[in-house]
């Protein structure tokens, strides 16, 4: 641990000076809490700062890429699962739950995984998704073992919550938890805030850093040991998400590509989703916004819109090529936020407007160095009841009725 003296020295060094100004005010818990706090910060932020990604667009050769439509999936369906269904029985296939966010959107205090979408009897987000990887594990007659990825603001209450509810069916030894790591909250002027005054402001650093954090907290050796091959990551908004999809993996496995992406298809030329497309020989996903009007309406031989394949958040890496580019740096996306601080007064309170800043980095990012993706077409009905609301679009309503159309008893 670093001492005073040498946090002073650093502060001084970074100019950051303001995370000691209750210092004196602390008991010894709470000193030891920010020295400890300080010494972890990872300042890589400055630099983010200093030479923002310009996320434009500008220069970039974007053009369609091809991938398996639902025509194809189905005609070869018993090829790619008989693929699948081998790797998963073998081993080669983990999956990685990205649950690092809180449920202050749909108005409660906790993990947005722990939320209850039941109606006549509790149903929660996790507990909905692992019904849907039992399905595999009943078909395969094995465990996929599952990686759960929290963040330092609900890993306890999401640990607690598991084991509460028996880990819903699966063995504890099947189960591993890490926590993503952070990045700070910064002033427009790129101060650190202090969230306590023994506390200094800090965020999940976005799902982009799910692989390194994973590797950080030394599972990788544990995937080894197992023989796994393949990542299926998945986010926990998505209840009708399909986990280690015996006919995706078996499509991404015979496909040779490095990476396998579930996607819908645009319903219209303009829907807000990210799309997969090529910049140039290498495949990346663009924001809806990039896409020019004649690009979002152009048509491919079929007379189907050319860029279509809008991305879902369900991904299948290569374990090998992402060890290969985990050190490799993907573009930091600096956002404005509500920052939760001590205020002049001395007093910790939310601001009612963006105050700050914060780094993300995002898992669509990881596509372009994986170097080759096979986007792979989902019926949008079965595989895609997002929670981002508590009504409206996206919302727990909507993928209440998704759910029931799908024989959910909810």
């Amino acid at each position: 641990m670093m001492t005073y003296e040498q946090v002073k020295e650093l502060l001084t060094e970074k100019d950051q000076m303001q995370l000691l100004k209750y210092y004196d005010e602390l008991d010894e818990n709470g000193k030891k809490n920010l020295l400890t706090a300080i010494a972890n910060i990872d300042w890589s932020f400055e630099e983010d700062l200093k030479n923002p990604v310009d996320m434009s667009g500008k220069g970039r050769d974007i053009r369609p890429i091809s991938g398996l439509r639902q025509a194809e999936i189905q005609r070869r369906k018993a090829e790619f699962e008989e693929i699948g269904i081998q790797a998963i029985k073998e081993g080669k296939v983990a999956a990685v739950l990205l649950a690092g966010g809180m449920g202050t959107r749909l108005g409660v205090d906790g993990p947005k995984g722990a939320y209850d979408i039941g109606v006549t009897k509790p149903l929660y987000i996790f507990e909905q998704q692992m019904k849907n990887l039992m399905e595999v594990v009943d078909k395969c007659g094995v465990f996929v073992p599952l990686y759960i990825m929290t963040s330092d603001k609900n890993h306890d209450q999401t640990t607690s919550f598991w084991k509460e509810h028996g880990y819903f069916g699966y063995p504890e030894t099947a189960v591993k938890f890490f926590k993503q790591d952070m990045a700070p909250a910064v002033d427009f002027n790129g101060k650190i805030y202090l969230e306590k005054k023994d506390t200094p402001a800090l965020s999940p650093n976005g799902n982009g850093g799910w692989f390194s954090s994973l590797k950080r907290a030394g599972l990788c050796e544990d995937l080894h040991e197992k023989g796994v091959e393949w990542l299926n990551i998945y986010a926990v908004d998505n209840v009708l998400q399909r986990i280690a999809d015996p006919v995706f993996v078996g499509a991404t496995i015979e496909s040779g590509v490095n990476c396998g992406a579930k996607v819908i298809c645009k319903t219209e030329p303009k829907e807000k989703v990210g799309v997969i497309c090529m910049d140039g020989n290498q495949p990346d996903i663009i924001e809806y916004y990039e896409l020019t009007d004649e690009m979002a309406n152009q048509k491919d031989e079929d007379g189907n819109l050319a860029y279509c394949y809008g991305a879902i958040m369900n991904y299948l890496f290569r374990l090998e090529k992402l060890e290969e580019i985990v050190n490799k740096k993907i573009p930091v996306h600096i956002v404005e936020k509500k920052i939760e601080c001590v205020g002049e007064d001395g007093i910790s309170r939310k601001p009612d407007k963006e105050n700050g800043k914060k780094f993300e980095t995002l898992a669509v990012d990881l596509i372009k160095p994986m170097g080759s993706v096979l986007p792979f077409e989902v019926v949008r009905e079965k595989e895609f009841a997002p929670i981002k609301n508590k009504t409206g679009v996206d919302s727990v309503e909507s993928a209440r009725e998704l759910l029931k159309k799908n024989g959910v008893e909810l």
